[in-house]
Parts: structure tokens; C-alpha cells; sequence
């Protein structure tokens, strides 16, 4: 079996070592931000619309509704803090696709797939509208993103509109590595994950939006003794609400129906030292796209806004029993293995130092992109399912729950991507078993020039396939 390039031309374990023996467990970009403390939910409380989530999704959800209709009374609960989570942990690559891809979204829905994309591209628009209205902090820089070749068999897969050969590539992130790319300069926005979520929180507030932080929800129920409406119940207080919104990403939904939706599947991230003049210059990487190489097994990367090197994916490891424990950040493992990719990308760098290293779980569909639906007669929405896609499709997202919360027929609601419920993932053991068949028969697509094996090719057909 053939072996990719980060196994033909490995980086010495002992420079890895020492690359990563200062890292700290934390999230660079909450580390790098203040965090503002909201009060625990106590008590009893009325609000029009309580949303339960303080992640990109609930707080994007929250903005909107404030938007459309000043006078509503809005609340978000949150189990810990504001964007601790998936929100604080991505990578900040703001992406216009709302299907994880063009040809993810063709395969699924060929008849509408121009117009998602559209949508997609007129949802960045508006993310970067959003910013410049509220003046928000956010690092956001409309670099577009740049996808790499590197093996040969991933040449072939790149030619069309866009394609630039290795020394065209190389001219703009220079990595040996490279053996062709296309730069797409329109449809992805770098931002900073922390303060996004931060200045969606403030912006929040400053429309009238009360956010109770450290306030875990048990239970949403009928809203009883009153008719109609929600309870969303907290060990210390509850919300009587007349509709409610679920942002709950790889966490309980809280709905019986979408237990079996998702899974958490954790993805780890590095974060370099800041980069002097001359190692930037190494690697001349001026524009400050993003890049994502184009295995099943991919790493994305990008430049922070003060030059250190993000770079995060390959490994998307799910535990037993879809479990989400603080241990299972801690995966050495991993951790070299990124760093050893990383200083195989970029030579150059021999001798740079990890400042932080953590994990993220990404709530992954058997469609690999959100899913939307209501239950309790329409008084409850969610969106769920993002699959690591999740800064800018959050947005859309929320418009969609919105949308559905009001009963409103509108573009959104009539898609076929919004009215499609994708196939469940099955109950454990299976679940385990079946997620590290499909991982294993990806690796080794990856070690066997591309070529997808019985299982992929059987997944692909029932539509449960993942090609990155």
C-alpha cells in the first residue's frame, strides 16, 4: 500500500517533542480574548423566544430575532460560558457553503444546489454586513481559501476553472509539499472564533437580550399551567417561553427524535508561536487565505492575526457511546501527528514552538451538513448537524429557525435541504463500529491513490458517502 507525503518525508520525533513541549491545553483563541460573565438563570422567567445555546448558532439566532422584531422579549441560556465550545475551538474559517461543499450539496440535491450556493455567498455577505453595522471586533479578513494537491492523484481532481500548476500554488504559500491548488478569493472569511462569538453576545445585549451563563437545561416541557408555549427547565430556575429555539450542537438536543442525529466526533488544533519577519517570509505566505489539503483525511491552516500558524484536522476521533469528556482533549497522539504534518508542509520552520493545543467536537449528520426541523406544534426549532461548517452556515441556520418558529412559508423553508430529514446514525455497538470501519476505509482510500473501497462505495449509493 502506497504511503502519502507526511509518511514519506516525516518530521524527526525528536524535533516534534520539543516543538510541542511548552503547548499548553487551552484554546488559543479564548486565551486571547476577554471574556465578559453573564449571571446564572434563578427563578422563574417569561420571555417570546428562549433559546437554548450560547454558540455561534443561539447567539446568531438571538441577533436576528432582535432584528426583525424589536419588541421581542428574547433569553439565551447557557449551560457553561458564551463560545466555550465548538464556537471558541474552530479554526475561523467563515465558509459560504451552507452544504459542506459544492459537490457534497449537488449529490444530495442537484436541483437546487445553484441556489444554495448562492445563498451561501449572499450569507457571508451579510456576515460581513453585520460586522461593519455593529462595528465588531472579529479579525474578520475576506481571504478566500486556497486548496492543495498533495499527492498526484489529487492533481487530476483540481482541473478547471482556477487551477494553478505547483510553482503557481508555491508563489502563494510556498510549501514543497504542493503539487497544484485553486484559490477561490470570494468565498471564505478568516475570523477570530473567540471574539465572533463574544461581540454576537454584545451586540445581543445591546438589543435587549438577557443571557444567563453556568445554567445546564434538563428538561424542556409543555408550559403548563398556562396554556401554550414552552418550559425550559434549569436546576434553578425555568423560562416559560412562547417558542423556543435548540442551538445545542454535538450536545443533548433534548428532543427524543434527534438522539440518534448526530454524533460527537472531536478534532484537534495547533497553534505556533508567533512567526518572526524572516519565517513568514519562508513561507510567503502574503495573502492570508486559508489552505486545506485534499485528503479524506485533510488538514486545514491558516495565519492568526498576529502571524502564528493554526493547523488543525486529520485525525476526527469518535469515542464509545458518543461520549464528550474534558480527557479526550488530551490525545498526544494526535498532537504530534499534527505537529510532524505541519513541519512536513513547511521545512522551513524547523526549530518553530507550539504555544497551545486542544480539541473541539463537531457535530457531525449522516449528511454532513445542518438539519432543520419543529416539534411541539411548531413552538420548538432546531438546527443541527453542521459537521465542522458551522461559522457561517450558523447564520443561515438561525434565519431557518426563525423562519420555521413563525410559521413562515419563505425561499428558506421551501428547500429541499431544509425539508430533508437525513438517515440516523445507528445505536451502539454499531455506532462505534460502523464510524471506525468508515474512518479506517478513509485512511486507506487516502494510502490507495483515492480509490473509495466496498463500504464507501456502498455509503456513497444510500447517501451517507464523505468525500472531503
Amino acid at each position: 500500500m502506497a504511503t502519502t507525503v507526511f509518511e514519506r518525508q516525516p518530521a524527526a520525533p525528536d524535533e516534534v517533542r520539543a516543538a510541542l513541549a511548552a503547548s499548553r491545553l487551552l484554546p488559543f483563541w479564548l486565551d486571547d480574548v476577554e471574556r465578559p460573565s453573564y449571571p446564572a438563570l434563578a427563578g422563574s422567567l417569561r420571555a417570546d423566544l428562549a433559546i437554548v445555546g450560547g454558540g455561534y448558532s443561539g447567539l446568531w439566532t438571538a441577533v436576528m430575532a432582535k432584528e426583525r422584531d424589536p419588541s421581542l422579549d428574547v433569553v439565551v441560556v447557557e449551560a457553561r460560558r458564551v463560545g466555550w465550545a465548538a464556537s471558541g475551538r474552530n479554526g475561523g474559517f467563515c465558509e459560504a457553503s451552507l452544504t459542506h461543499g459544492h459537490e457534497n450539496g449537488a449529490s444530495r440535491w442537484p436541483e437546487e444546489i445553484d441556489r444554495l450556493d448562492q445563498l451561501g455567498l449572499d450569507n457571508l455577505d451579510q456576515i460581513e454586513a453585520t460586522v461593519a453595522r455593529y462595528g465588531m471586533d472579529v479579525g474578520f479578513e475576506r481571504t478566500g481559501a486556497l486548496t492543495v494537491a498533495v499527492e498526484p492523484h489529487q492533481v487530476d481532481l483540481l482541473h478547471g476553472d482556477g487551477f494553478l500548476d505547483a510553482a503557481a500554488t508555491r508563489a502563494l504559500v510556498d510549501s514543497p509539499t504542493y503539487l497544484a491548488g485553486v484559490h477561490d478569493a470570494h468565498d471564505t472569511a478568516m475570523v477570530h472564533p473567540g471574539r465572533l462569538a463574544m461581540e454576537l453576545a454584545r451586540v445581543a445585549t445591546e438589543l435587549g437580550v438577557r443571557i444567563f451563563e453556568g445554567s445546564p437545561v434538563t428538561a424542556i416541557e409543555d408550559g403548563a399551567p398556562h396554556p401554550g408555549g414552552v418550559m425550559v427547565r434549569t436546576a434553578a430556575g425555568h423560562v416559560r417561553a412562547a417558542k423556543v429555539a435548540l442551538a445545542t450542537n454535538a450536545f443533548p438536543s433534548l428532543l427524543k427524535r434527534n438522539s440518534l442525529m448526530t454524533v460527537p466526533v472531536y478534532d484537534y488544533v495547533l497553534v505556533t508561536e508567533p512567526l518572526t519577519d524572516s519565517q513568514l517570509a519562508s513561507i510567503g505566505w502574503d495573502g492570508r487565505m486559508g489552505v486545506a489539503d485534499m485528503g479524506n483525511q485533510f488538514h486545514y491552516y491558516r495565519l492568526t492575526p498576529d502571524n502564528r500558524i493554526l493547523f488543525g484536522g486529520y485525525d476526527a476521533v469518535y469515542h464509545r457511546g458518543g461520549r464528550i469528556r474534558r480527557s479526550y482533549a488530551d490525545r498526544p497522539e494526535s498532537y504530534e501527528r499534527l505537529a510532524s504534518h505541519l513541519l512536513t508542509t513547511f521545512p522551513q520552520l524547523s526549530g518553530i514552538r507550539f504555544s497551545h493545543r486542544w480539541a473541539g467536537v463537531i457535530d457531525t449528520s449522516t449528511r454532513f451538513c445542518a438539519f432543520f426541523g419543529t416539534a411541539r406544534g411548531g413552538d420548538v426549532a432546531y438546527a443541527l448537524g453542521y459537521t465542522g461548517l458551522g461559522v457561517g452556515a450558523t447564520r443561515f441556520g438561525a434565519a431557518v429557525m426563525l423562519d420555521l418558529l413563525d410559521g413562515a412559508d419563505t425561499e428558506r423553508t421551501r428547500l429541499g435541504m431544509v425539508r430533508d430529514r437525513p438517515l440516523p446514525f445507528p445505536p451502539e455497538p454499531i455506532a462505534s463500529l460502523g464510524i471506525g470501519a468508515v474512518r479506517w476505509s478513509l485512511d486507506r482510500a487516502d494510502h490507495r491513490e483515492g480509490r473509495r473501497n466496498l463500504l464507501l462505495r456502498g455509503l456513497d449509493a444510500v447517501g451517507m458517502g464523505f468525500d472531503s
